[in-house]
């Protein structure tokens, strides 16, 4: 056989096409250009004011943001924004594991879009204190709700104080409210003292609750039960519609056991079920006949008068507690008085008065003045 001869096969292999580059090189560099670039507050207030979602998110950003020069943009768009606010829905949603929180604030807040309401759904997260990390997931839980024009849902990271994380959605609020929406929606994520934090920026906290309630009732603390202005059972229908009328009226029963809220209003309770859309109307209902009763009664606006009061002392708290962790002499003489206590060489207490004193000393501040 001729060595030129080709050694014809059926096999053959075609020459590759050179592949893209599995990034986007210019969509990363856009992304990050558009992450640092920051705006005059100016600009941040005029796209809000627009009800520019874009730029109401970049806002909220910086609000979340702890580097100082971010904080103070910030409060330049907040000032700015306060006077546009004021005028939305403010409910709080807290409930127990497993009541179907998110199902339940997607179906009111589509029942709010067609009847013409615009909604803002703001989720505080805690975070977890071992990993620091959050569960953000209610956007792909609310699938349906998040699609909408008239809808804005924001779940944030709460690390860090409560005070802290009152003051940064109350702040949130007030930039949703300029930027057009009529109802904000706050939902506690978590359990634990989150319901505080929600219960004192809100107008209405509503108690989510399911059937089954007799159980469920000692598991929830009472200073939760007291906060709530509104309970509704949920999950109220099929085989359950019984069993959650039951919990209705034990509810109803336990609440006769707390004295009358200072708004002159007893919690009403309800059944509803988000899944099949019942009753979400009783439920709204059961709301605004509250604001009504309450704006009428002068309830309304002092409580948000003491809300305010309440973030000043917060924010104070959170800046001092802030200031004196970041000290740098705090910072290495606490691990040697923790070893103290932990050897029982120092009491607590005297730990504490070390370090108070040397902060004040470092401030140049006599504490007995």
């Amino acid at each position: 056989m001729d060595r030129h001869h080709k050694f014809e096969s059926a096999l053959k292999v075609n020459e590759g096409i050179e592949q893209p580059e599995q990034v986007n090189t210019d969509a990363v560099n856009r992304l990050k250009a558009s992450r640092k670039e920051i705006l005059s507050p100016q600009q941040y207030v005029e796209g809000i004011l627009k009800g520019d979602i874009v730029m109401l998110s970049k806002a909220i950003t910086l609000i979340e943001s702890a580097l100082p020069e971010h904080q103070q943009i910030a409060q330049g768009v907040i000032a700015a924004c306060l006077p546009k606010s004021g005028k939305a829905i403010r409910v709080g949603i807290t409930g127990v594991p497993g009541a179907g929180k998110s199902t339940f604030i997607e179906a009111l807040g589509m029942f709010l879009i067609e009847k013409g309401s615009k909604v803002a759904v703001l989720a505080i997260d805690p975070s977890s204190q071992r990993s620091k990390g959050s569960i953000l997931g209610d956007k792909t839980r609310m699938e349906r709700l998040s699609i909408q024009s008239g809808a804005y849902i924001r779940p944030s990271a709460a690390s860090g104080t409560l005070g802290g994380v009152a003051r940064k959605t109350h702040e949130t609020i007030i930039l949703c409210e300029a930027a057009g929406f009529d109802t904000i929606i706050v939902e506690t994520v978590g359990v634990g003292q989150s319901e505080t934090a929600v219960h004192s920026m809100v107008d209405f906290f509503l108690l989510l609750l399911i059937s089954g309630a007799g159980d469920e009732l000692q598991g929830i603390k009472r200073g939760i039960m007291e906060m709530a202005d509104g309970i509704a059972v949920n999950k109220a229908d099929g085989d359950n519609i019984m069993k959650a009328n039951r919990a209705k009226a034990e509810c109803e029963n336990a609440l006769h056991l707390f004295p009358l809220s200072e708004s002159g209003m007893s919690p009403k309770v309800t059944t509803c079920s988000s899944t099949e859309n019942i009753s979400i109307d009783t439920v709204w209902q059961m709301i605004t006949d509250y604001i009504a009763v309450t704006k009428e009664n002068g309830y309304f606006d002092k409580k948000r008068v003491q809300q305010a009061v309440q973030i000043m002392y917060n924010t104070i708290n959170e800046q001092l507690s802030a200031h004196f962790y970041h000290d740098k002499k705090i910072q290495h003489t606490i691990p040697a008085l923790e070893a103290a206590i932990r050897s029982n060489n120092m009491t607590s207490y005297m730990a504490a008065a070390t370090l108070l004193e040397k902060y004040f000393e470092a401030l140049k501040i006599n504490p007995s003045l």
